[in-house]
C-alpha cells in the first residue's frame, strides 16, 4: 500500500468580502506528525474543512491520496477526523455509540473494543456518555476517528479538555500512530505542546502560507544566541565582529553573540586566547518563530476562539 498523502494546491476561500484562505499550497507526508498553526482567524479550520469536503473552495484543490475527499472510495477507512464535537446521545454508552457508527460504515464490530483500548476508555466503555468529562468525550471523539483504521488523521485542537496527564498521553499516542505509518495533521494553539509533538510545522497567517518545514530546521535556521561572561568583554566583542559574528556587550562582563553557534564562538575564543568564565546557548522557540512569522498574531492562553 502506498503511503498516504495530503496536498493543498492554491486553495482559496471567500465568504462574501472576507478572504478566509488565500492561495494556500502545501503537502503533508505519512509517518510524521505535522502541526498546522496560525493565529485565531488565520483560516486553519476553514482549510481543514475544505480538505474534508465540508466547505467548497472558491478555487484551488485539497486532495487526499491525489483526489478530493468526496471522491475517496472508502472515506472512513482513509481519513479519520475530529474538527468539532459530533454530539453524543447522553443515555447511550460509549461502546454502543461506536457500535452504531461501525454498523453504519461497514467497520467490523471487533474494532470498537480495540479503539476504546487505544484511547484509554476500555474500562469506561459501558458507561453512559452523559456522565463523561470533557476530556473523556475528547478521547471518545478520537476513538470514533480511528474506528475505520484510517491512514490519515486530521485533528483540530485535539488537546481541548484534556488535563496535563491526558495531553502527555495524547502526545505519546500521536507519536505512536505516526511511527506506524499514519499521516497525522493537527491544528493547535498550544505552542509549547506542539513543539514536543510535531515533526514539522505549517504556519499560516491571514489565510496564506507563512512558513513550512521540519521543526528542527526552522528553529535552527537562524542559528542560536550564545551568551558569554569574560574577563575581556571589549576584546571579545572586537574578535567576534572581526569574524562577522553579530554581537553586543551587556552589563558587566557579559557579551551576547547572535545567529551563530557555540562552536563558531568557541573557535574565536580559542584562536584569540580569550578567557571565558561562562558560556550558554539558547535556540529560538516555536513561540518566537510563530510570532516572527505571523505579523503580530496573538494566541489565547486558555480556550481557543473559532478559526
Amino acid at each position: 500500500m502506498q503511503p498516504a498523502t495530503v496536498e493543498v494546491r492554491h486553495l482559496t476561500k471567500r465568504f462574501g468580502d472576507v478572504l478566509a484562505v488565500d492561495d494556500l499550497s502545501f503537502s503533508v507526508e505519512a509517518s510524521r506528525v505535522t502541526g498546522f498553526l496560525g493565529p485565531n482567524g488565520a483560516g486553519k479550520t476553514t482549510a481543514l474543512r475544505m480538505l474534508l469536503g465540508l466547505v467548497r473552495p472558491t478555487s484551488g484543490q485539497a486532495l487526499v491520496n491525489g483526489v478530493p475527499y468526496r471522491l475517496l472510495a472508502q472515506p472512513v477507512r482513509t481519513v479519520g477526523a475530529v474538527l468539532e464535537s459530533s454530539g453524543f446521545h447522553p443515555g447511550r454508552s460509549a461502546r454502543d455509540h461506536l457500535r452504531a457508527i461501525a454498523l453504519a460504515t461497514g467497520v467490523t464490530l471487533s474494532r470498537v473494543d480495540e479503539v476504546l483500548e487505544l484511547v484509554g476508555l476500555r474500562s469506561d466503555g459501558r458507561r453512559r456518555v452523559g456522565g463523561y468529562s470533557m476530556g473523556m468525550r475528547q478521547r471518545l471523539e478520537l476513538a470514533r476517528a480511528l474506528l475505520g483504521e484510517p491512514a490519515v488523521l486530521v485533528l483540530d485542537e485535539p488537546a481541548n479538555g484534556l488535563d496535563p496527564q491526558g495531553i502527555a498521553w495524547l502526545r505519546s499516542l500521536l507519536r505512536y500512530l505516526a511511527s506506524e505509518g499514519m499521516l497525522v495533521l493537527i491544528s493547535s494553539h498550544l505552542l509549547a505542546e506542539a513543539a514536543q509533538t510535531v515533526d514539522e510545522v505549517i504556519i499560516i497567517d491571514r489565510g496564506h502560507l507563512a512558513a513550512k518545514g521540519e521543526l528542527a530546521d526552522l528553529l535552527g535556521g537562524g542559528g542560536s544566541t550564545v551568551r558569554l561572561r569574560t574577563t575581556e568583554p571589549e576584546r571579545l566583542v572586537s574578535s567576534l565582529a572581526a569574524r562577522q559574528i553579530a554581537c553586543r556587550r551587556e552589563e558587566g562582563d557579559a557579551v551576547v553573540a547572535e545567529s551563530t553557534t557555540p562552536e563558531a564562538v568557541g573557535r574565536v575564543v580559542a584562536e584569540d586566547q580569550i578567557v571565558i568564565l561562562e558560556m550558554t546557548n539558547s535556540t529560538e522557540s516555536l513561540e518566537e518563530l510563530f510570532f516572527s512569522m505571523t505579523a503580530g498574531g496573538s494566541l489565547p492562553t486558555s480556550q481557543p476562539a473559532s478559526t
